[in-house]
């Protein structure tokens, strides 16, 4: 018997379409580009060949159409592991749910979904503007510790050994380490693009070592956390989506992944608040790779 979705637990809107995003099942497309800022879905959306169409909800911004015929779409998000929460359950609830009868569809669909964000880098040599692939994500913020199966889509190893090495702090949650699709990484990031590993954070200043007036629980966690590596690889940088996306991603059975350009260097102190050209690179190279 098919599992069936009460009120409750999965809001639909009188119009039919979730009720966060606003997205209706047939506005769906199976490939998606997921960005942070709202206004980032216009700069994505000019390359399209068409746009059929356009729904904005709080930070959820969304523009259909095609590019070089074929379907796709692209959504912000916002900023934080929470928003990532909501966004992936209601885009793998359009494609897997029946709004009509609740009920959990037989057949999976599955979604392909790349995220382009920008980044702080923690090693010197990853210089600004690199387009970094979270290809392991390290997740600060505890999402998917509240979904069954965790363990099984995470690398428990990494996990023990980042906790021991960095004197993990046991008041905040507890780090999850997962890859990113593998085949999606090969296929966006070929040859051009550095497969890091990367922290998503829960905050944006003091949750990733930034002190301005409030001093830090832990103000030498940064520098243990350049000097940590797993296997002979360092963590490369600082966001805040990719570990969730990723993870929910693996336990949904969806593929998954974030490419980020380097905006600032936490290592050498350096920033670049004009980073808008290296981001439009990349979309650039993801639309034609997707």
């Amino acid at each position: 018997m098919a599992k069936i979705i009460p009120p409750s637990e999965f809001i639909i809107n009188p119009d039919g379409s979730c009720f966060h995003l606003h997205i209706k099942p047939e506005q769906l497309t199976d490939n998606i580009i997921l960005v942070g800022d709202p206004a980032r879905v216009n700069m994505v959306a000019e390359f399209f060949d068409t746009k059929t169409f356009e729904v904005s909800s709080r930070e959820f911004h969304t523009i259909g159409g095609t590019y070089k015929g074929k379907p796709i779409m692209c959504l912000s998000h916002g900023i934080g592991p929470d928003n990532i929460d909501i966004v992936i359950n209601e885009l793998d609830a359009l494609a897997n749910v029946d709004f009509v009868t609740r009920e959990v569809k037989p057949e999976h669909r599955t979604l392909t979904m790349v995220r382009i964000g920008t980044s702080g880098a923690l090693q010197p040599e990853l210089s600004l503007g690199s387009p970094v692939i979270a290809n392991h994500s390290i997740g600060f913020d505890g999402v998917l510790n509240y979904y069954a199966g965790r363990n099984e889509v995470c690398n428990l190893d990494f996990e023990k050994q980042f906790t021991e090495r960095t004197d993990w702090n046991p008041l905040w949650a507890s780090p999850y380490v997962v890859e990113a699709d593998e085949e999606l990484v090969n296929r966006i990031g070929q040859d051009d693009m550095v497969r890091g590993i990367t922290i998503s954070a829960v905050g944006f200043y003091g949750p990733q070592g930034r002190e301005v007036r409030l001093p830090l629980a832990n103000p030498s966690l940064n520098r243990t956390i350049e000097e940590f590596d797993y296997n002979g690889k360092k963590v490369t940088n600082y966001e805040m989506e990719s570990a969730p996306l990723a993870g929910l991603g693996r336990l949904m059975g969806h593929k998954c992944m974030t490419v980020c350009c380097i905006i600032a260097n936490r290592f050498n102190n350096d920033a670049n608040p004009n980073y808008k050209g290296g981001v439009r690179d990349i979309v650039r190279t993801v639309l034609e790779r997707l």
